[in-house]
Formats: C-alpha cells, structure tokens, sequence
C-alpha cells in the first residue's frame, strides 16, 4: 500500500512538472500574452475608429438617426464604429468621450443632450488630438475650437417655419385677424433643437398681438410626457385653438390627450396641429388630416457626418455648420410615394 502511495505521488510530481515546461514553454511563444485593451489597434488598423455618444433612444425620430449612424460607420465602409447610448444623461455622455479619448479613436462624434457644461471634457480631446463633431444638436461653449464642425438640423428655422404656416393657414381660412389662443410642447430643456425650435416660432408669433400663447411647457420629446402635459392643459383651458409640437412623439401623446377629452383635431377639427420630425407615422397622419402640418427633421445625417470626415482626411477645410435638407409636409403633398420612401 505504502509503495502505491508513493508511486503515485511521483506521477503527480511528474505531471506538475511536464505542465511548468509547458506553461514556461507557452510564455515563450506568446500563448498567453495580454489582450490587446483596443482590439481595433491589431485587427483594424487600417479602418477610420470613430467613437459616438448618442443622446438616447427617447423617439422615433433618435432611433432612426442612430441607424443612420450605424449603416454608415460599416467594416465595408472604412470605419470602425464604438457606439454609446447615453440615455439621456450628460454625466454620460462626458464619461463615453472620456472613454473615446483613452482608447485613441480618430474621431469622436456626439449628439449633446444639452448645449452648456462641455468645456471641460472637450477641451481634454482637443489635447488629445481628436477631433470632435456634432451631430444634431449644438453646444454652447465659448471656444469654438473645441469641435470641429456641427452637422444637423437649422432648428430655429424649423420653428420659423412651424410660425409662417400658421400664419398662412389662418390668412387662407380667412382668420388671420381673429385671437387665436396657443398651447406649446417644448422638447428637453437646454437642448438645441428645442432652444432653436422655440426661438424660432415665437420671432413669428410676436409679430401677432392676437396669437395668445396660453401656456408653453417641457415634456422631453416623448408621447408619455406629451399626453401628461396636453392633459393639464386642457383641464385649464378651455378653448385651445393650436397645439404646436415640437416633435412627433410629444405630438402623438398629445393627440391621445385631446381624443379623450372629447375634442377634434386636423384639418376638420377645433384644435390646429403643428408637429415636427416628419416620421413615416406622422406622416400618415398628415395624410388623414389628422395632423396639419409637419416640419420635417431629416435624421439620416450619418452619411452627411462621413464626408465631413472624409474631408478632414483629405486634409480639406470644413465649414463650422452643414445643415441637412428639410421639407413642410401637409395634406397636399404626402403621397403614397412619399410614405413608401420614408425609412423612418
């Protein structure tokens, strides 16, 4: 028994010892070496790494920017993409590029939540040497160095755009001097497309001493927010003549709001719909006289973003704002072909 034990201690021994000659041997070849923290570095070097924060997923409208993104910065394409959803929150964002910034990518691109509190973490990528773009929406910071470009929508010309149909749609229907009482769902507050957006209107309106802007609230850019507030506001007033939107999902829970209180809306209701985005559902909308108009947002801006890249490649000067093309879409002119082609 004594002799099996101690045969089989050294067979255990000898194991242990084959297995270090392999492990020393592995170490040699490299077996084990680390894992490179930036896989893009060995495997990609040729592509174009671009780090995105997008703001969220609050809309439609968000989701489909961000798959403009996303069928842009492809493998086929060139590029290697790192993606980040910041679900609305700055603090977010800012740790996203901070993470952009030490894994060295090319290029950082982010859809700001907000206009102010970015000097900081921009000017740590400006010493880092990457250059910053924006998507969508703007920032407000005194060093305009601190990005590149801005590529996106001329938000206080939608708004103005909201404001002149009005006006015309009035002067068509032969109210243009009647008192006409107002209601406005504004997007989050401190962004650009609802700075722009509300700015934009309201240098219209001012031109109208009977435009009445009974109430002007935040609800975030989304139908739950939307419905809430269009709520609360029909419980205080009682004749509301124009729910301006300033983006389709507000709308859409501001249209569940008005349907349960017994109130019509449209081209043959009591309550005037103004609405911006321009989604595929929305659109439909429009074209049943539900809604009527929409000032469209155009969120295929990815491929806008690429060749401004591509141009900072080529080492050709960019212009500090590209604005994407935008429509109005009424009644007349949302055909079935129109909503065929929407990808959005």
């Amino acid at each position: 028994m004594k002799q099996s034990i101690h045969i089989n201690r050294i067979a255990v021994l000898l194991l242990a010892a084959v297995l270090l000659v392999l492990l020393l041997l592995g170490w040699g070849l490299g077996m084990f070496a680390d894992i490179e923290e930036e896989p893009y570095v060995s495997e990609d070097a040729d592509r174009i790494v671009v780090g995105v924060s997008q703001l969220g997923s609050e809309s439609m409208w968000r989701t489909a920017n961000t798959e403009s993104v996303q069928n842009t910065f492809t493998q086929q394409n060139g590029y290697f993409l790192i993606f980040n959803n910041a679900r609305q929150k700055q603090e977010n964002q800012i740790k996203a590029i901070r993470s952009f910034i030490s894994q060295r990518v090319d290029y950082i691109v982010f859809s700001p939540v907000v206009e102010t509190g970015w000097e900081t973490v921009l000017q740590e990528a400006k010493e880092a040497g990457i250059p910053v773009i924006l998507m969508d929406r703007n920032v407000d910071v005194e060093d305009k160095s601190l990005y590149v470009t801005c590529v996106g929508s001329d938000f206080v010309t939608e708004g103005e755009k909201a404001g002149h149909w009005l006006e015309d749609d009035l002067r068509r229907s032969g109210r243009a001097d009647e008192d006409v009482n107002i209601v406005v769902l504004k997007g989050t507050e401190g962004s650009s497309s609802q700075i722009g957006r509300t700015r934009g209107f309201f240098s219209v309106a001012q031109d109208h001493d009977n435009w009445h802007i009974l109430a002007q609230e935040y609800a975030d850019f989304t139908s739950a927010k939307g419905r809430e507030v269009m709520e609360g506001m029909l419980k205080r007033y009682s004749q509301i003549d124009v729910v301006v939107s300033q983006n389709d999902d507000m709308t859409f829970g501001a249209l569940e709001a008005i349907g349960e209180s017994g109130r019509s809306v449209g081209v043959n209701g009591d309550i005037t719909v103004i609405s911006v985005d321009g989604t595929h559902e929305a659109l439909a909308m429009v074209a049943d006289g539900v809604i009527n108009v929409d000032i469209e947002c155009n969120p295929d801006q990815g491929e806008y973003v690429s060749d401004v890249i591509r141009m900072l490649e080529n080492g050709e000067q960019v212009e500090k704002q590209y604005y994407v093309d935008e429509d109005v879409f009424t009644i007349d002119n949302v055909t079935q072909d129109v909503l065929s082609k929407r990808s959005y």
